[in-house]
């Protein structure tokens, strides 16, 4: 497999999932202004949409959209119990979380990367954050997890989009239990893994 990837993005998700899983793979960082590989190929040939995070299956599949591709790595290791099993209600709770995180969390980030936005507009944003987060600490502050005693795919993505927090000097501490839960996995040694090689793919541009 090939994971299309950006340092500092949302891939970082798949990137983790896909540690932990253990799964052989090659990561291939995409410079996003360019539209190119680091292989020289036009990303766009790969994913239309131009973003990462983007995955080539083993047979030549491309699937794009974060929460598809964790789900798809999960199925591939379901000893790994990264996902409830498909048809469950648990997988139907693991798919709710996927879309809060993507709706609700991730796209009120995404604006605030433009450097054009007004003050007003940016302070709108980080309030409607401030109260996603109080809603996740609620929840935090009952289980280590999202999905209650064990880490899963959706704990990946949600790590990944709280580590934009500190970029725009939102303080974590403020909700404690949300604050324990990023340090708890920010510790686990896939996470580890993926950012130390992120970090080096960023260096090494």
């Amino acid at each position: 497999m090939k994971l299309y990837f950006a340092p500092g993005a949302c891939s970082l998700s798949p990137h983790i999932v896909l540690r932990e899983l253990g799964l052989p793979f090659d990561l291939v960082k995409v410079d996003l202004g360019a539209k190119k590989t680091s292989d020289g190929d036009d990303f766009k040939t790969i994913s239309p949409h131009g973003y990462v995070p983007a995955l080539k299956t083993d047979d030549g599949h491309v699937l794009t959209e974060g929460p598809a591709l964790v789900q798809y790595l999960a199925d591939r290791k379901p000893e790994a119990k990264l996902a409830p099993a498909n048809g469950t209600f648990a997988r139907y709770q693991l798919q709710e979380w996927l879309n809060f995180i993507s709706t609700e969390i991730h796209k009120t980030f995404s604006p605030l990367f433009n450097s054009a936005m007004p003050d007003a507009a940016r302070e709108i944003y980080v309030a409607k954050l401030k109260q996603r987060f109080a809603e996740l600490n609620a929840v935090l502050a009952k289980q280590d997890f999202l999905m209650g005693a064990h880490f899963s795919v959706a704990d990946a993505y949600l790590y990944t989009v709280l580590r934009w927090s500190a970029h725009f000097k939102i303080d974590m501490n403020a909700w404690p239990a949300l604050a324990k839960y990023f340090a708890r996995v920010d510790a686990r040694p896939a996470v580890k893994a993926a950012l130390a090689a992120e970090d080096a793919a960023k260096k090494a541009a």
